[in-house]
C-alpha cells in the first residue's frame, strides 16, 4: 500500500546535520557580506582600497577559513539531504522524481527573486538548475559517486592550474576600475531601478557562460560527495563509522591546511587558486561536517554546538534574511554604507547579525515547526498546507 509523501518528522532530524547547515550559513555570510558590500570580490582591487595591516589580516583570514569552504559545505548538505529526501520516499513506496523535481522548481522560483531583486551573488537558483543532474545518480553507488565527484574536480582544477602556472609571469594586475566605479555609483547612490540594474550586470558578468562550467565542476561534485555521505550513513549513525569517520577527518584537515593556507607560504600566487578553492575548499566542506558531527558526540561540544542547529533548521530564511538585511544596510535606498565598511567591521557585523540569527530561529522555533520559507518550499513541493504551528510552545 502506497504512503503519502511527507516532510522529515522532527524526531527524524539529526542535530548534528542542521548544526553543520547552521554553520554553513555563519561561513557564507562572512563571505557574503564584503562582496555585499563592495564591488572588490567581482573586479579586484580590495588590497588596493582596503590597504591597512589589519584589513589584509582579516581578509587573509577569511580567504583561508571561509572562502569556498562553505558554500562547498552548504553544496555537501544539499545533495545530503536531496538523497535522504529521495530514500525517505522510496520507503514509503512514493516516486521520488516529480517531487524532486517541484522542490527543485521552487528553489529555482526563490532564487529568482533573490537573485536579481536583492542579490547578485544568490546560489539558490545555481542549486535548483544544476540540481537537475541529480537525477542521473540518485541510484548509483556511494564510491561510483566519490569517483565522479573527484573526477569532475579534476577536470577543472588539474588543466587550469597548468594553464595559469604556464602563464604565472604575465598575469598583472586585473582590477576593472571601470566597474568598480559604476557598482560603487550605482548601489551607493541609485535608486532602486539603478541597484537592480547594477545587481543584473553583476549576475551576468558572475554567471557568463565561459564561468558555467566551473560553477557546474565546482558544484556538482559536492553535490555528489553530500549524496554518497548519505548512502554511506555515516551521518546516520556516526558511532558505526567512527573509525572511517576520524580517519577522513584527518586526512580532509591536512588536505585542508596544505591547499588553503598552504598557498600563503609562497605568497599566495594567483596561479594557484584554483586548487585553493576546489581541492582546499572541498576538503575543508568535509573537514568542517565532520568536525561538527564529532563534537556531538561529547557533551561539552554539544552544547557549544547545538545554538548552530536553531540557524541550521531555518537555512533556507535565514539566508535571504542576511540578504534583507544586508541590502538595507549597504545600499542607497537603505543606510548606503555601500563601499565605506572596513573588512574588521565587516567581520563584527557578521558576527553580531549571526548571534542575533540564532536568537530569533530560537524563538521562532518555539513556536513554529519550520522556518516560514522552508514552510512554503514544502507546502509548494508537497502540493498540501503544511502544519506550521506549534501544538504546544516548549522551546526546542
Amino acid at each position: 500500500m502506497k504512503s503519502s509523501a511527507a516532510p522529515v518528522k522532527e524526531s527524524e532530524r539529526l542535530d548534528w546535520i542542521d548544526a553543520a547547515r547552521g554553520l554553513a550559513i555563519l561561513g557564507i555570510f562572512m563571505v557574503n557580506v564584503p562582496a555585499f558590500n563592495a564591488p572588490y570580490f567581482l573586479y579586484g582591487g580590495a588590497g588596493e582600497f582596503w590597504p591597512s595591516s589589519v584589513s589584509q589580516a582579516v581578509q587573509s583570514f577569511i580567504d583561508i577559513f571561509f572562502q569556498a569552504s562553505f558554500y562547498t559545505l552548504f553544496s555537501l548538505m544539499f545533495g545530503f539531504g536531496m538523497q535522504m529526501m529521495k530514500e525517505r520516499l522510496d520507503d514509503r513506496q512514493v516516486s521520488y522524481r516529480p517531487i524532486i523535481f517541484r522542490r527543485l522548481m521552487v528553489l529555482i522560483g526563490f532564487g529568482l527573486i533573490h537573485a536579481f531583486l536583492i542579490w547578485h551573488g544568490d546560489i539558490l537558483l545555481s542549486y535548483g538548475v544544476l540540481g537537475m543532474f541529480l537525477f542521473f545518480f540518485f541510484r548509483a553507488k556511494a564510491k561510483t559517486l566519490v569517483i565522479w565527484g573527484i573526477g569532475m574536480l579534476m577536470m577543472i582544477v588539474v588543466p587550469f592550474t597548468l594553464l595559469l602556472y604556464s602563464v604565472r609571469d604575465m598575469i598583472g594586475n586585473t582590477t576593472n576600475y571601470a566597474a568598480i566605479e559604476q557598482a560603487r555609483d550605482n548601489y551607493g547612490n541609485g535608486g532602486i531601478t539603478d541597484i537592480w540594474h547594477q545587481n543584473w550586470v553583476d549576475w551576468s558578468y558572475a554567471n557568463s557562460p565561459a564561468n558555467l562550467p566551473f560553477l557546474a565542476l565546482t558544484l556538482i561534485p559536492m553535490f555528489l560527495f553530500g549524496m554518497a555521505v548519505c548512502k554511506k550513513k555515516w551521518l546516520h549513525a556516526p558511532s558505526e563509522h567512527l573509525s572511517a569517520i576520524k580517519t577522513t577527518w584527518i586526512v580532509t584537515g591536512i588536505l585542508f591546511l596544505l591547499f588553503k593556507a598552504g598557498p600563503y607560504i609562497v605568497g599566495n600566487p594567483s596561479w594557484m587558486q584554483m586548487m585553493q578553492d576546489n581541492i582546499g575548499g572541498s576538503a575543508s566542506a568535509v573537514f568542517y561536517v565532520l568536525s561538527i558531527t564529532l563534537l556531538f558526540r561529547t557533551d561539552t561540544g554539544k552544547r557549544l554546538a547545538y545554538p548552530l542547529t536553531w540557524v541550521g533548521r531555518m537555512s533556507l530564511s535565514n539566508y535571504i534574511f542576511q540578504s534583507i538585511v544586508s541590502f538595507i544596510l549597504f545600499y542607497s535606498v537603505g543606510f548606503g554604507l555601500y563601499g565605506q565598511v572596513s573588512p574588521l567591521w565587516s567581520f563584527i557585523l557578521v558576527i553580531a547579525i549571526y548571534s542575533l540569527q540564532v536568537v530569533l530561529s530560537k524563538l521562532w522555533l518555539s513556536q513554529y515547526k519550520y522556518g516560514p520559507l522552508e514552510w512554503l518550499w514544502r507546502t509548494l513541493t508537497y502540493g498540501k498546507k503544511q502544519p506550521l504551528k506549534r501544538k504546544s510552545t516548549v522551546a526546542s
